[in-house]
């Protein structure tokens, strides 16, 4: 019996030994660089397997894509310039003795360079509704196209709308439902697609020519509904954060996304969109700034300083600066005018942006 014990007791050390050898393992494989290390556009990732272990193999994986595989634990090296701004999930899956082990680290891309300064010269200016509180602005065939909020509580105040540039009044509208607050809109064809704000939230489609309500649907992409633009192919959609999705023109369905960073780190709440030449503007909420952002990687490619568009000696004393802010872009792609204003603005300003 006393040996039957002295077995059963060191057979039990011999499974903690083995247990504790297996814990001490695990612990061991680390991957470097340490998460959260940021990088510029451009720079080598050099990543390294940190382990005592010899592996059979070692698959290399960054955002779930596989890019290496390798028979040792030797560093390997990748290329940013090529990847979309932001976190990057860089996941190392070791293979030994017929189990598979995952040890995952993060990195963070930024722009390549810091972005330009510019400023902006006023070119003419346009009488604006200053019951408009304006979420997206468009410009084609002669007419401005403006979608408005504060629709929640205030019945029919968010509506799209077609204005006369030269006046500023509008000559078409449409109502939504006075519980919903209007967004973005963008023309894609002879449709407009309007948002709104809350998700999931209604989303409208509008006849073009007519301003009839052709269907709704749930969008249930992002956090929220903000800003939107069509670049002829695909919607840009953006959701109070930093991120920008894309969307398919027919389906409205999510097909991806970047998120806009500069040299320092992510520019939140970037609101009204606008495709221009190749490239995003965006207002960015509450401030008085304009970004240029490259579309296929989030990188801010300028910064506008628009201060004093409307200025300040000329507002009025009661002015809300917390809600009545610069907002609105729009591009005449025909004549090549940039037209910006605010909520609740009484002017438009076709303007031109210059380099500082």
């Amino acid at each position: 019996m006393k040996n039957k014990l002295t077995l059963l007791f060191a057979a039990l050390i011999l499974i903690i030994v083995s247990c504790k050898d297996k814990t001490q393992n695990i612990v061991d494989i680390t991957l470097s660089p340490e998460a959260g290390t940021t990088y510029k556009a451009g720079d080598a990732v050099t990543v390294k397997l940190n382990t005592a272990i010899k592996p059979d193999s070692v698959v290399y994986a960054i955002d779930s894509v596989r890019m290496v595989s390798q028979k040792d634990a030797s560093p390997v090296t990748f290329k940013t310039d090529t990847m979309p701004l932001g976190s990057r999930l860089i996941t190392a899956r070791l293979y030994q003795g017929g189990s598979a082990r995952d040890i995952s680290t993060n990195v963070v891309i930024l722009a390549a360079k810091a972005p330009e300064e510019y400023t902006y010269v006023v070119e003419k200016k346009f009488p604006h509704d200053t019951s408009s509180y304006t979420e997206g602005l468009l410009y084609q065939d002669g007419y401005l196209y403006e979608s408005t909020g504060e629709g929640v509580g205030n019945v029919g105040h968010s509506r799209l709308l077609k204005v006369d540039l030269a006046t500023g009044k509008a000559i078409q509208q449409a109502k939504i439902d006075p519980t919903k607050f209007g967004e973005g809109s963008a023309i894609i064809g002879d449709k407009i697609l309007m948002l709104t704000y809350k998700q999931p939230e209604t989303a409208y489609v509008f006849d073009k020519n007519t301003f009839k309500l052709l269907k709704t649907f749930t969008n249930n992409v992002g956090v929220e509904g903000w800003g939107m633009t069509f670049d002829g192919k695909k919607l840009y959609f953006d959701d109070s954060t930093n991120r920008i999705w894309f969307l398919n023109k027919d389906t409205y369905a999510q097909t991806g996304f970047v998120d806009v960073y500069d040299n320092k780190g992510p520019i939140n709440m970037i609101n009204e969109l606008e495709y221009v030449d190749g490239n995003l503007y965006s207002n960015v909420y509450t401030t008085d700034t304009i970004l240029m952002i490259n579309p296929k990687t989030g990188a801010v490619l300028r910064r506008i300083n628009m201060k004093n568009l409307w200025p300040d000696k000329d507002r009025p004393a009661n002015f809300d600066y917390t809600n009545n802010v610069l907002n609105g872009i729009a591009w005449d792609e025909k004549g090549k005018r940039m037209f910006v204003t605010g909520k609740k603005w009484p002017y438009l300003y076709q303007v031109k942006f210059v380099k500082k």
